[in-house]
């Protein structure tokens, strides 16, 4: 559902700062929706699109959230399963399923995050941090995605590598990491290079300091050859718990 913002309708809380896809005008993805949901509806475990963040505002009734962080080094919730490329994801067909198997177990689980937002609160949801929400009431909240400068990193590294799970666009935006990088050219040309920089660092950080440590070195075997050597670490997904 298409929202419109003003004074008389809505307004975004300033707490999140500046929101980047704002610069595609009309071009930007979809990223308003009203939601209206009986008691026990919700939503099961998802990442919001395109490595956006999110907050959402209830009007009416109250939400259950769990939320788990977005990092290699935490794991998935309980009972979620992915692909290698995480395009595909394999969770219980319903809420109650899940609640049923794997409430307790997420409730332990490293990182796992919970609580219930009430009528007239606000509540973020970091890029990339799965969460399930249950309705506890008859519901009525809006939610809005965005782009902030802390996650821009993050947005820009899923249109580019993970361009065949990009969702929102309309059919006419051919290439939107394209189209979204040449606008931050344009107007934050400095965010968009502190932003690969970070990419940058976050994929090939670690082996280029071990390499630099080593250059030009040689270790010698028991043998007395010599050897070059190197290892390959890893990198930690972009988004980390904040």
């Amino acid at each position: 559902m298409k929202l419109q913002t003003g004074s008389t309708k809505y307004w975004t809380p300033e707490c999140f700062g500046e929101d980047l896809f704002a610069i595609l005008g009309d071009q930007r993805p979809e990223n308003r929706w009203l939601i209206i949901g009986p008691e026990r509806s919700g939503s099961t475990f998802h990442k919001d699109p395109n490595a956006t963040s999110a907050w959402n505002a209830v009007l009416r009734g109250s939400k259950y959230w769990i939320m788990f962080p977005a990092s290699s080094s935490y794991p998935a919730p309980p009972g979620v399963f992915m692909s290698e490329d995480q395009s595909e994801v394999t969770s219980p067909l319903s809420i109650a399923e899940w609640l049923i198997e794997f409430h307790a177990e997420a409730r332990e689980t490293r990182g796992c995050k919970e609580g219930v937002c009430h009528s007239g609160e606000v509540l973020h949801v970091p890029s990339g941090w799965w969460h399930l929400v249950v309705n506890l009431d008859e519901s009525i909240a809006i939610t809005q995605n965005f782009v902030p400068v802390a996650h821009l990193r993050n947005v820009l590294a899923f249109l580019k590598d993970k361009s065949d799970q990009v969702s929102g666009f309309d059919d006419d935006v051919g290439d939107p990491y394209q189209l979204f990088t040449q606008r931050m050219e344009k107007k934050y040309p400095a965010l968009l290079r502190q932003a690969f920089d970070d990419i940058n660092v976050a994929q090939n950080g670690r082996k280029r300091k071990w390499e630099d440590l080593v250059k030009d070195k040689s270790v010698k075997s028991n043998s007395s050859r010599s050897m070059d050597f190197g290892f390959e670490f890893g990198a930690d997904e972009a988004s980390d718990v904040e």
